[in-house]
């Protein structure tokens, strides 16, 4: 059968034997008939809450946590929503935060293409820095012994809106919701704690779980411990339209969001594959090899011990060059010289989160990767098989498999998150 592969802007099509293959797609869920109508009357009439108007005062000052460019997140219609259930604010006391965690900037032309230039224009945009002190404060400890530090800006407001978008998340549990204040808007400081070894490690940081989540725990301690007055995300389809819409009290919203998107994002499947073939989603969520190490987290949920994970990632921002992840993985020769060395006593550096994930996959299975971004011996330095043609990696790795070899094709990478019934 011949299928289209999530890939870059324009996808990726790709041969696969019928016999023996399993499709892993989202289970289509149509698109709300009207995006910002569905927003008006979640802001108005909340999940969980008083609606948005009636917490904020004329003169108040607000900021606002949005996604960075990375994510899928239907920003410019949120936040024009947001903005017109608060006639009483003026634009000035208003303070757009880009919640990159411990992301590069977003440049002003992909703000352009996030927000719309009416909005660029109209409002005060803030590239959080996790790395820069002097933007940062201390707001305290929490019960299980994270320093937390996060963006003045988001401090210093009378009012604090997170606005985010809910998928499976392969460490967190589930993505949106708190995550916006941290690691979204943290100190490098806090987010080497929320993502060590101790926490990334645990049997609970997975796809689909929050509650008994380290990670996830932690998060959502920060958020109560900060205060966020109200709180927007979106479940979206493949398409990445709005499905739903959910809005009030950050937990509850959010709780109610996880569990929409555990229904229609999360797929069982009967037992694991030899060969499970992924993608990360496309463009802009398979932008980096970084990045795409998600997809990759998704097949191993169900690929054989000693099996093949073959992952298509356009990778057009490299590996990327800014980060550490690229140099950490060229300081080991292995992956299991990586994972010894992450989860080595006091070792705390950024990045060090996503080389853990990655070589735990690789203990596990085999990982070969397209990626038109990147050269050979780029893959190669971060100990992936380089792949030119899908479809012969596919069959080849089926043919070492043995007789009775099974596939699973996830051409919507972790967008759908397969796990054994």
């Amino acid at each position: 059968m011949r299928l289209l592969l999530d890939y870059g802007s324009h996808g990726l099509p790709v041969d696969v034997p019928d016999d023996r293959t399993v499709v892993v797609a989202p289970r289509h869920t149509p698109a709300v008939a009207d995006a910002r109508a569905a927003l008006d009357e979640a802001l108005a009439r909340p999940t969980a809450g008083p609606p948005l108007a009636a917490l904020v005062a004329p003169g108040q000052r607000v900021a606002i946590s949005i996604c960075d460019v990375t994510r899928a997140q239907p920003r410019q219609v949120m936040v024009e929503a947001i903005l017109a259930a608060l006639p009483g604010t003026r634009v000035d006391d208003v303070t757009l935060l880009v919640a990159t965690g411990t992301h590069r900037a977003n440049t002003p032309d992909e703000l352009t293409r996030m927000l719309g230039p009416d909005l660029v224009a109209r409002c005060r945009i803030v590239n959080h820095d996790a790395r820069d002190d002097g933007a940062l404060a201390f707001a305290g400890t929490t019960s299980r012994g994270v320093p937390v530090w996060l963006n003045r800006h988001w401090l210093d407001a009378d009012v604090r809106i997170t606005t985010g978008f809910v998928e499976p998340h392969f460490f967190a549990g589930f993505s949106g919701g708190p995550k916006m204040v941290a690691p979204g808007l943290a100190g490098l400081a806090t987010t080497l704690v929320l993502h060590d070894a101790r926490h990334i490690g645990h049997a609970n940081a997975v796809w689909g779980i929050t509650h008994g989540n380290p990670v996830h725990d932690d998060v959502r301690e920060i958020a109560a411990l900060t205060g966020v007055t109200f709180a927007v995300d979106v479940a979206l389809n493949r398409d990445q339209a709005i499905t739903k819409v959910f809005a009030g009290t950050l937990l509850d919203e959010h709780a109610a969001a996880c569990a929409f998107v555990k229904d229609t994002a999360m797929c069982p499947v009967d037992g694991l594959f030899d060969v499970v073939l992924t993608t990360n989603s496309g463009f802009p969520l398979d932008q980096n090899l970084y990045q795409a190490v998600k997809g990759m987290s998704a097949a191993a949920c169900i690929v054989k011990p000693g099996g093949t994970i073959v992952c298509a990632a356009e990778c057009r921002d490299g590996v990327p060059d800014h980060g550490p992840y690229g140099r950490l993985l060229r300081q080991r020769r292995s992956p299991g010289e990586l994972l010894a060395m992450v989860e080595a006593p006091g070792f705390a550096e950024q990045d060090a989160w996503q080389v853990q994930v990655q070589a735990l996959i690789q203990q596990k299975a085999r990982v070969l990767v397209k990626a038109d971004g990147l050269t050979h011996e780029h893959l190669r330095q971060a100990h992936f098989e380089p792949v030119t043609d899908v479809g012969m990696a596919v069959r080849e790795a089926l043919g070492q498999a043995g007789p009775g070899a099974t596939l699973a094709v996830l051409p919507h990478g972790p967008q759908t998150i397969p796990y054994v019934r």
